[in-house]
């Protein structure tokens, strides 16, 4: 692998999606997992041809494509299912993360992966950089965003790895609790850092 990645990740709700787009705005190219997760199961895909295979037509749409919400019922309290998915998903996604690394051209990429450690993708990146908020400020965000119970927003948490792990496993870390004008002070100090390693790795 010859270009320099960042490997992004958070907890639900951290604010990732708004720290990747500073880093765009300064001409660095994204990598987005849950982008590319969404491509290997559209409709007359292979991923989502083989769920099919699995689960019948009741996970498709009347427009052909994956009802996600089905898909989520039936993995999320069912290790069994989850591995599954996992099993062929995982492969998949990783595959075209690498070939779209491998096609930008910026002096470094962004790989934004939400589930960076927990699915061991911290091994493709050169460096790791976590997007902190207290857990009180994750639930209100994101029950508000998604329209949801914040006791979904709960259950989704305590399935991702817990938060003091995630903050030792990382390079460095993006408090998202700061002003607007100092989080970007932040994003254009780590971008000149990132440049320095890129152009030295």
């Amino acid at each position: 692998m010859s270009k320099y990645i960042v490997g992004l990740t958070g907890g639900i709700g951290s604010g990732k999606t708004t720290i990747a787009n500073q880093f765009a705005e300064l001409g660095i190219e994204l990598v987005d997992a849950d982008i590319i997760a969404r491509k290997v199961v559209e409709k007359g895909s292979d991923g989502l041809k083989k769920i099919v295979l699995r689960h019948g037509q009741k996970l498709l749409q009347p427009s052909g494509e994956l009802d996600r919400a089905a898909l989520r019922e039936i993995v999320f309290d069912n290790e069994e299912e989850r591995l599954w998915l996992n099993n062929l998903l995982h492969p998949m996604i990783r595959n075209a993360m690498l070939l779209a690394v491998e096609s930008a051209k910026s002096a470094y990429v962004i790989m934004i992966v939400p589930l960076l450690f927990e699915n061991g993708l911290d091994s493709l990146v050169n460096t790791t950089l976590v997007v902190d908020i207290p857990p009180h400020e994750q639930i209100a965000r994101t029950a508000k965003r998604d329209g949801v119970e914040s006791a979904q927003v709960e259950r989704i948490i305590a399935s991702q790895i817990d938060r003091n792990t995630r903050l030792s496993k990382a390079d460095n870390v993006i408090e998202n609790t700061q002003s607007p004008e100092a989080l970007r002070d932040t994003v254009q100090l780590l971008h000149l850092r990132y440049l320095a390693q890129a152009s030295s790795a």
